[in-house]
């Protein structure tokens, strides 16, 4: 028989080898399923992992609003009469960036030059290495201390 001590809101339990010897006798309260995004009365749950804690943080209110724009919206298209609320939202999460991400409009890299090109112009202004066909030309020699890179010498 194990030996049971209350210590204030715990309860300690000594257990000897016989006591595990024999299968539990314990019968555990069935486990309440996890309530997802909507609660069994049909608010929404803001502590729902689904929504990766966007509801909390400095733009939560905006988020809250939107989304329950979005979720109660009756108009059809669904939501199209929460632009405003999405727009404050979107206002509120471009004043972080580490926090919410940059956003990358897909069609300002359209106008843009490639990002490539820029990389290639660099290196090439920067004498490295350039190739002209198939001739090669070798920069002067700069510590490792400057760059950080070991130099090895190719002949």
């Amino acid at each position: 028989m194990p030996l049971i001590h209350k210590d204030g809101k715990d309860t300690i339990i000594f257990a000897s080898k016989e006591d595990h010897a024999t299968p539990s006798k314990i019968d555990l309260p069935e486990l309440e399923p996890s309530p997802g995004l909507l609660l069994s009365n049909g608010e929404i749950n803001w502590n729902c992992p689904c929504l990766g804690g966007m509801a909390t943080g400095p733009c939560g209110l905006e988020f809250r609003e939107a989304f329950s724009c979005f979720h109660y919206s009756t108009i059809e298209p669904k939501g199209s009469d929460c632009y405003d609320a999405f727009k404050t939202m979107q206002t509120c999460m471009v004043q972080y960036p580490a926090l919410y991400g940059k956003k990358i409009d897909a069609l300002d890299l359209d106008d843009e030059e490639n990002p490539m090109e820029d990389h290639k112009k660099d290196l090439e202004s920067e004498n490295n290495v350039s190739r002209l066909g198939s001739k090669v030309k070798e920069v002067p020699h700069t510590s490792s201390i400057e760059t950080g890179i070991e130099r090895t010498d190719v002949k």
